[in-house]
C-alpha cells in the first residue's frame, strides 16, 4: 500500500512547497509558438501572465514557464531567444501571484537569469546531464531542482525501470557532487520522452518501482502521444486521458503533476486524495 509521506521540498528564495500527503499541480505556460499541444496561445507576455493567473484561480500551486519547444524534432532557439521569451513573463508574474514560478530548461544560464528574475525551480528535461551546470546553481540559490529523466540522445537498456534508476542515479550523482540538497529536489520519470506507446504504459503500470529514491515525483502526461494512442482522441481531446492518468499515477504514489488543464486535473485527483485517506484510515483492509 501506498504511503502518505508529507515532503518539504525547499526551492528559491525562501519558499518550500509540502508535497505528498496532497497532490500537487504544476500549470504548463509555454511561451512559444510551436509547443506540441498550446504552441502560439501565450507568445504575449500579458497573455502568459494572464493564463498564468488562472491556472493559480483553479487551483495550480506551481506554474512551469517554458521558452523553447521539447517535441520531438522542435527546432532548435539561441538561448538569447529563449531568454527574451520568458524573462519578461517570470518578472511580471512575480508581482502577481504566491505560486511558485518554475522554469522550464536545460540552460544554466537561462536558469541563472530566471532565478534572478524571480523563478523558484528549475524544470530541466536533460536531468542535468546536459548542462551540468545547473546543478551547481541550484546549490547556490537554492533553487529548487526537477530532475527528468528522458532516453534522447543516448542508448537506452531494455528494460523501462532499470533505464529509470540508471539515468536518474547518474543524475542525483551530479547533483550530490555540486552540493544539491535532496530536499530541493525532484524526480520526473520523463513519460513521452523518447518513449513509445508501450514504453509509457509500462512504466505507469511499474511507476511504484521509483519510489526506490524515496524523493518526491513529478509526472507529465499531459495530451501525450500515448494517450492519445490508448484513447483514440487528438491532441485538443486528450484531458479526460489525462485525468485518469493523473489520479492512477497518484495512487502510486506521485506527489505533482504538470499538466495543461488544471481544472479537471484538480478533480481527478482529488478523487485520488480521497482514496489515499481513506486507504491510510482503514489500513489497508480489503473485504
Amino acid at each position: 500500500m501506498i504511503e502518505l509521506r508529507s515532503h518539504s521540498w525547499h526551492v528559491a528564495h525562501g519558499r518550500s512547497l509540502d508535497v505528498g500527503e496532497q497532490s500537487a499541480i504544476m500549470a504548463i505556460v509555454n511561451v512559444t509558438p510551436d509547443s506540441f499541444s498550446d504552441g502560439g496561445n501565450f507568445e504575449a507576455v500579458d497573455t502568459a501572465v494572464a493564463r498564468a493567473l488562472a491556472c493559480v484561480e483553479e487551483g495550480a500551486a506551481i506554474i512551469d514557464i517554458g521558452g523553447e519547444s521539447t517535441k520531438p524534432n522542435a527546432e532548435p532557439i539561441s538561448a538569447t531567444e529563449e531568454q527574451g521569451r520568458v524573462l519578461p513573463v517570470i518578472e511580471a508574474l512575480r508581482g502577481k501571484t504566491d505560486a511558485l514560478i518554475s522554469i522550464d530548461t536545460y540552460r544554466a544560464d537561462t536558469a541563472r537569469l530566471a532565478i534572478s528574475a524571480g523563478a523558484h525551480i528549475v524544470n530541466d528535461v536533460f536531468g542535468l546531464q546536459r548542462e551540468p551546470e545547473i546543478a551547481a546553481l541550484a546549490a547556490q540559490t537554492g533553487a529548487g531542482l526537477c530532475i527528468m529523466h528522458t532516453g534522447r540522445e543516448r542508448p537506452k537498456l531494455p528494460d523501462v525501470i532499470d533505464d529509470q534508476v540508471l539515468f536518474l542515479s547518474r543524475s542525483l550523482d551530479i547533483a550530490a557532487a555540486a552540493g544539491v540538497n535532496r530536499q530541493n529536489i525532484v524526480l520526473d520519470p520523463g513519460f513521452g520522452f523518447a518513449k513509445d506507446t508501450d514504453e509509457n504504459l509500462e512504466l505507469m503500470a511499474r511507476f511504484t518501482a521509483l519510489l526506490r529514491f524515496e524523493l518526491p515525483l513529478l509526472v507529465g502526461t499531459s495530451r501525450k502521444r500515448f494517450v492519445g494512442a490508448v484513447t483514440g482522441r487528438d491532441m485538443a481531446d486528450r484531458d479526460v486521458g489525462t485525468a485518469a492518468s493523473s489520479a492512477i499515477l497518484r495512487l502510486q504514489g506521485a506527489a505533482i503533476f504538470r499538466v495543461h488543464n488544471v481544472a479537471i486535473n484538480r478533480d481527478a485527483l482529488a478523487v485520488a486524495d480521497a482514496i489515499l485517506r481513506t486507504r491510510a484510515k482503514i489500513g489497508g483492509r480489503t473485504p
